[in-house]
């Protein structure tokens, strides 16, 4: 009785710390699910469980298909970056915090952890994908291969994937930093960029967002970052929008749903006014060759209504935290095509 009492009283405790992870770090539930199924099965000193192994990350590109989806706080996953490619995400999102010359990864700055980088968790793997998705290029020769270099997805070898960093840190102290990692991919050309006349893309599109300064991209000679224009603004004809962002310095336009076009209603329908808007924004911005992402959409019982409405009046990427569910509606979608 007193084996079982103790047993109890373990995994009560067990369940408390697994509750008070998933509010401070918002483990999915998945995989607490799965710790909970393999309670118990693991001896001391024995391998690790299936959800152990996964955080390892593996990703070879087979048969996976890319969807235009963004993976949002993609650092937060149980696996960060692997989560994503192997769902076929086109998009990921990484919080950048400057700290003793070393960039950390977190959404707060209380989270970050010295042993969670942008380069142990984001530059060295994609350096090691794209090498091995490249096996006959010897990238390290000076010459270039952009017409000829593969892309993470061996099922679409043309599709880039993009790298949205959000610069938590002053940009003036951290994009010099960025600059710098980026450095092995980008001398193996392996990143999109712009020579003075036009943009060459390459299998990795880095995008800077948050505090980065767009004054220091656009006067980058040889641009590797591009910015994440505001997609909340006038893009009529000789606008300072129109005129200060395009294909040439940005990537993406983007912009809060919640503050930009508001509330749906309670079923996730917009009014007349919320949807012109919406269609305005996109047709701005793609006119300006820039890809639209909303961020801080709603969820719950409009949820689907919304993202249905998005990819209707034509947003590039959907901003998603559920990738099981960001691909099932993409899926969809293309059924009906």
């Amino acid at each position: 009785m007193e084996d079982q009492a103790y047993c109890q009283s373990a995994l009560a405790v067990t369940l408390l710390v697994l509750v008070s992870q998933i509010h401070r770090a918002r483990i999915p539930v998945s995989d607490v699910q799965q710790i909970l199924a393999t309670w118990g099965t693991r001896a001391v000193g024995g391998p690790p469980t299936t959800v152990q192994e996964k955080r390892s990350g593996n990703f070879d590109g087979t048969g996976i298909k890319p969807i235009p989806c963004h993976s949002h706080n993609d650092y937060e996953r149980n696996m960060p970056l692997y989560d994503a490619l192997n769902t076929g995400c086109i998009s990921v999102e990484a919080d950048i915090w400057l700290q003793d010359s070393e960039l950390l990864i977190g959404h707060e700055k209380g989270s970050i952890d010295p042993a969670r980088t942008l380069k142990s968790l984001y530059l060295d793997p994609l350096v090691s994908i794209l090498s091995d998705r490249n096996p006959d290029l010897d990238l390290n020769d000076g010459t270039d291969h952009s017409a000829s270099l593969k892309g993470v997805f061996s099922t679409d070898a043309s599709t880039a994937l993009v790298l949205l960093i959000d610069i938590k840190t002053e940009s003036v102290d951290s994009l010099p930093v960025l600059m710098d990692q980026l450095s092995p991919l980008r001398d193996q050309g392996l990143l999109t960029h712009f020579d003075g006349s036009q943009m060459i893309q390459g299998p990795l599109t880095v995008v800077g967002t948050g505090n980065t300064n767009f004054d220091t991209i656009f006067n980058e000679k040889d641009r590797t970052v591009f910015f994440d224009a505001p997609l909340d603004n006038d893009w009529s004809e000789d606008s300072p929008a129109s005129k200060a962002y395009s294909k040439d310095n940005s990537y993406y336009a983007s912009v809060s749903f919640d503050k930009s076009i508001g509330k749906p209603s309670f079923l996730g329908d917009l009014s007349d006014e919320q949807t012109k808007k919406v269609k305005d924004q996109i047709q701005g911005a793609h006119d300006r060759g820039l890809k639209v992402r909303y961020y801080d959409t709603p969820s719950g019982l409009g949820e689907k209504s919304i993202q249905e409405q998005l990819w209707k009046e034509g947003v590039d990427v959907l901003n998603r935290d559920d990738l099981k569910a960001a691909k099932e509606f993409l899926e969809k979608q293309e059924e009906r095509l």
